[in-house]
């Protein structure tokens, strides 16, 4: 596997990996101040990433001694984050060029967390047709459908998220739930913007071609 010797946020897009494309976007939005929560191979991102001085940016951590979930890792970053007003939370492998600052403007009063969310990503070429000819009308080649939304990984939380946290366990499948149940959980969808979750060696090589040539990353 790609992840035996290198953590996911290393994996190479071009000539940077995952994360430091996260820190670049992030900078582009005036984002300055980073809190890495770091498990699997963690020394190798920390001799990579540093104090974040090379990037510009000032950059902390906060380490897992073992995998404690998508929760329990924002949890364990509690300390360092419990007296912002309120912070963004990015997955480790998701690239995109949305203005993650239209989050912040989304968390509106009486909210706790907003999620960004984008259409449905078709893995398929769609056919459309007359249904009472069965006459074809259009191909469109992996079409976003707009029926329906996904979690893009990307979050902007004040800090009372912390109160419904697991200490161990993933954030989607406990946390978010209970949030969206109280009335707490907000939505901002983005409909056109490029985002890559990267999940395998394809997701990798297609991130290649793509990433490196968004206007965003010009001059990074």
């Amino acid at each position: 596997p790609l992840t035996e010797t290198i953590p996911k946020p290393l994996l190479s897009i071009g000539d940077k990996g995952i994360i430091e494309w996260q820190i670049s976007w992030l900078k582009h939005h005036g984002i300055s101040e980073i809190v890495v929560c770091a498990g699997y191979l963690k020394e190798r991102i920390v001799e990579r990433l540093g104090d974040g001085s090379r990037y510009g940016i000032k950059i902390e951590y906060a380490f897992e001694e073992r995998p404690l979930g998508t929760g329990g890792a924002l949890k364990n970053a509690r300390r360092l984050l419990e007296d912002e007003d309120l912070f963004l939370l990015v997955n480790g492998d998701v690239l995109t060029d949305l203005n993650p600052l239209k989050l912040v403007d989304a968390l509106i009063e009486g909210y706790i967390a907003v999620i960004a969310l984008i259409p449905l990503p078709s893995p398929y070429g769609i056919v459309q047709f007359d249904h009472d000819t069965w006459r074809i009308i259009h191909f469109a080649e992996k079409p976003r459908i707009r029926d329906y939304w996904i979690n893009a990984g990307i979050y902007a939380m004040r800090p009372a998220i912390f109160d419904y946290l697991p200490d161990e366990g993933n954030m989607e499948r406990i946390t978010l739930p209970v949030l969206a149940e109280r009335g707490l959980l907000r939505a901002y969808p983005y409909d056109n913007c490029t985002w890559l979750s990267i999940d395998s060696h394809k997701d990798l090589e297609e991130a290649s071609k793509i990433i490196p040539n968004l206007s965003i990353f010009k001059g990074y």
